[in-house]
């Protein structure tokens, strides 16, 4: 089949720019340019996986977990089903996040993401700061094999622990940072969302507030003098998750931002820190 056959066939299965995006990759071009070479024919290997990830497409998985990559704050990190596909808020809660490292340290920092899926964040962070040590915990074992690849590939330094949030952790930390399950057990979401990310990394409980408490029952140990606690939220949970804050730490600064959909998503807890 020839570039044009290839991406007739795809639009004929899936939204056509999926189509081009997955042909692009698997011949390793530029989107752009794929009809700058319509006559040309794509090799039989090729060919077949592009036709398997198409129908893969229609028949409801989602795009990352198909190209096992993704996209998160300029470096490409490898998902699949074992992980939740990173999301552009979590990008800014690294942002932010990265904001106030700069802002309130001006020496290498230990910093621990709870419930770190594929490793995005704390991979990024080891990054884009000066860091002591980067520890990156998860309670899923599947979840931490995705990590470890991730780990690899950008040839970080980080520590992968098998663990539940902080429990029996006694290391202390400058940044806790965490977007923790926060979906409420009832609560209705994307068929395709639903139907392929894991469970165990959407859904915390009756309330969506259940690793929340998990964290801050434990976090006073984990504390630095100064320090920074920097949670993704659910868009209505601020105020309930201010209160779990409030009983489990005393004379803290509490900063709830909002995403770029004006929705409330990230909240900072400042420790000694002005």
């Amino acid at each position: 089949m020839t570039i044009d056959e290839c991406l007739v066939f795809g639009k004929s299965h899936c939204h056509s720019a999926h189509a081009k995006i997955l042909l692009a990759e698997f011949l390793n071009q530029n989107p752009l340019e794929l009809y700058n070479h319509l006559e040309e024919i794509v090799p039989e290997e090729k060919e077949e996986q592009y036709k398997k990830a198409v129908l893969a497409l229609e028949e409801g998985k989602p795009l990352q977990y198909v190209l096992q990559k993704v996209n998160f704050y300029g470096n490409s990190f490898y998902v699949d089903e074992r992980v939740l596909i990173p999301r552009f808020e979590t990008e800014e809660l690294v942002e932010h996040t990265i904001e106030y490292i700069k802002k309130y340290w001006t020496t290498p920092v230990d910093i621990v993401d709870l419930g770190c899926g594929s490793g995005v964040i704390g991979l990024t962070l080891e990054k884009k700061v000066s860091t002591n040590s980067v520890d990156l915990i998860d309670i899923s074992k599947q979840a931490l094999e995705v990590t470890k690849i991730n780990k690899e590939r950008l040839t970080s330094n980080a520590n992968l622990i098998e663990n539940d949030m902080l429990e029996n952790q006694v290391k202390k930390y400058d940044v806790i940072i965490s977007n923790p399950p926060y979906i409420k057990d009832s609560e209705e979401v994307e068929q395709i969302v639903k139907e392929n990310e894991p469970s165990i990394a959407l859904y915390a409980g009756e309330d969506g507030l259940d690793c929340y408490r998990k964290i801050l029952n434990h976090v006073k140990e984990n504390l630095k003098e100064r320090a920074l606690i920097a949670f993704e939220i659910g868009k209505d949970q601020a105020q309930a998750i201010t209160e779990l804050v409030k009983e489990n730490l005393d004379g803290v600064r509490i900063e709830v931002k909002k995403d770029l959909s004006e929705r409330d998503r990230m909240m900072f807890i400042f420790k000694n820190l002005e």
